[in-house]
């Protein structure tokens, strides 16, 4: 499959390199407003593919996306430090409103990925914008909350974090939800396993690792200015999900009718992805807490939309 990538920076380039990596992708078409930066990241990951694929890698303009069957949105400003997701709002939707229509002349039928920050709410603009199905238009989300939600409990456990089943939901940013109640090691409850090998999930456990997932990005950006190799990653697993068919469970973010009482919202709960996009929506148990929890991370999402002019 032919995949193009809007925006050259770290996380379309990490992305790209992923893709490059894994094979997934036939051709990989960079995009750049920068010309000289996509054709430097092409060439550069080009050079990485004879040691593990055939994956051809190239720069181009938006009519080199003709044919492709995935378009990721990677376009964009970076989060400052120290700036909230939701700040980067009005600076990152101007930028969409001249990259969708650029790409869906060409790219009628692609899937598009959204990775661009505050996501949530840029997915609800690339929606409106394109007016595809929101199946086909969809967010990064909390897919990448969710590797660091399972790759700390995996850590305590000492287990695998490909063995630990948990989820984060709602916005990706300050008011997303880790869901303690149903997330499993193997095919207990974490909390039984912690107990069984030894290692108890304590108040003061839970709510270190609840920061260190929600303020993950924080500590990073502070550090090296900003994340992309997680994102990257991610985003192509997407494209294999997509390209495959593979029908996987992701916690990606869709424009979705109706959350915890809040309507038409964008926002990452488990959801089926194959060839079509999203198939389905996938709403999980939760306790008490982490209804009130999510239907707080909807309202906050939905109020930031709500006087949003396209």
């Amino acid at each position: 499959m032919k995949v193009g990538i809007v925006g050259a920076g770290m996380v379309g380039s990490s992305a790209g390199y992923a893709l490059a990596l894994t094979g997934t992708a036939s051709e990989v078409v960079l995009v750049d407003v920068s010309e000289k930066l996509a054709i430097a990241q092409a060439e550069d990951i080009a050079h990485a593919t004879p040691f593990h694929s055939a994956t051809k890698v190239r720069a181009g303009d938006y009519q080199a996306l003709a044919g492709a069957g995935i378009v990721i949105l990677a376009c964009g400003v970076n989060q400052k430090p120290g700036e909230s997701r939701l700040a980067l709002l009005e600076r990152n939707a101007e930028v969409f409103r001249q990259v969708v229509g650029a790409v869906l002349a060409v790219a009628p039928d692609a899937i598009l990925l959204i990775a661009s920050n505050p996501v949530d709410i840029m997915t609800e603009i690339t929606t409106r914008l394109s007016g595809l199905p929101a199946t086909r238009v969809i967010g990064s989300g909390t897919i990448l909350d969710t590797a660091r939600f399972r790759s700390l409990l995996g850590r305590h456990l000492g287990i695998s974090p490909q063995s630990v089943h948990a989820y984060v939901l709602g916005e990706h940013g300050d008011s997303e939800v880790l869901t303690w109640s149903n997330a499993l090691a193997g095919s207990v409850s974490v909390a039984s396993f912690a107990e069984q090998v030894g290692r108890p999930l304590t108040p003061e456990l839970r709510a270190e690792i609840d920061d260190n997932v929600r303020n993950a990005a924080y500590r990073i950006i502070e550090g090296k200015g900003s994340t992309y190799y997680g994102i990257g990653a991610g985003l192509a697993r997407l494209v294999k999900a997509i390209a495959l068919d593979q029908r996987a469970v992701f916690s990606v973010s869709i424009l979705t009718p109706e959350v915890e009482g809040v309507r038409d919202v964008a926002l990452s709960v488990p959801r089926v992805v194959g060839a079509s996009g999203v198939i389905v929506d996938l709403f999980p148990e939760l306790d008490a807490a982490e209804h009130a929890a999510l239907a707080r991370s909807a309202a906050l999402l939905k109020e930031k939309t709500a006087s949003l002019q396209l």
